[in-house]
């Protein structure tokens, strides 16, 4: 147990270098995120029969990445960053991996902003190629469930959104102080619970969009509870009394807007 209390000490974040360029083991995780999530949203088109071209599913994988990426990374600028307006106003400096003329690689990424842009991706795509918004949903989400595993470890390696300050007997240590491995409960809840409700539940869905809503309401729930035990970040602290997080304000906005659009589509008041 000292081992892993104390991991973060042996624990080196630089994956190898490449000349002056340093791979680090969360781009590692997250480009396998990525991945990931393509091989299983695959499979499951192939396990399930899913009646979908696949070339039209290919372009709609570049679409639905480029809108997370531009999306996680202006939800960041937007929400979290403290230099919102140096950033808005300087947006070629958005993506510059470069900070004083030394590779640092570009950090910040923010889940809910990267939820917009992919709604947003998805839906000009689907407009485009006259394809169901609701139905493409509901195959991403698999593989967007499983991926998320990857992306949290990531955030666990790179020893950042740390949870809070506790003595639990699974503790580590970060800069000295024992905390909770929010990171991986986040992993767990977030990630792998709701990728095997989703996979359990996604031959009794009764209307396109279930699916999809389903994680957006599961994934609100977990993320709220997760909050719990991880740290709010620096630059923000509490939005409220000693509770209320923005990843909690966020995900309980998100969670009541999935529960009215779920009703209305089981109403059948939404088309597809």
């Amino acid at each position: 147990m000292e081992q892993w209390q104390n991991i973060y000490s042996n624990f080196e974040p630089i994956a190898f270098s490449i000349g002056d360029i340093s791979v680090h083991w969360y781009g590692i995780m997250y480009a396998l995120a990525l991945l990931s999530a393509i091989v299983v949203a695959k499979w499951f088109i192939n396990h399930d029969k899913i009646q979908i071209n696949q070339d039209i599913f290919d372009s709609y994988i570049w679409w639905a990445e480029i809108g997370v990426i531009l999306g996680a990374r202006l939800g960041y600028i937007i929400f979290y960053d403290p230099n919102t307006t140096y950033y808005l106003t300087h947006p070629w400096q958005i993506f510059n991996p470069f900070i004083n003329g030394e590779f640092t690689g570009i950090s910040g990424m923010s889940y809910h902003g990267a939820v917009i842009g992919f709604i947003l991706a998805s839906y000009l795509f689907c407009k485009k190629n006259k394809v169901s918004f609701f139905f493409l949903a509901d195959i991403a989400v698999l593989g967007v469930s499983a991926g998320y595993v990857f992306g949290r470890i990531g955030n666990f390696f790179n020893q950042e959104l740390v949870g809070r300050t506790t003595d639990v007997p699974w503790a580590i240590y970060v800069d000295g102080v024992l905390r909770h491995p929010s990171q991986l409960y986040e992993a767990i809840l977030e990630g792998i619970v709701i990728f095997i409700i989703l996979v359990s539940v996604r031959k009794y869905k009764s209307f396109d969009g279930q699916l999809a809503l389903l994680y957006g309401i599961l994934y609100s729930l977990a993320r709220i509870i997760a909050e719990v035990f991880r740290q709010p970040d620096i630059q923000l602290g509490f939005l409220y009394s000693n509770w209320l997080t923005m990843g909690m304000l966020q995900s309980g906005f998100f969670a009541l807007l999935c529960m009215i659009i779920y009703f209305l589509k089981k109403k059948n008041k939404l088309i597809s």
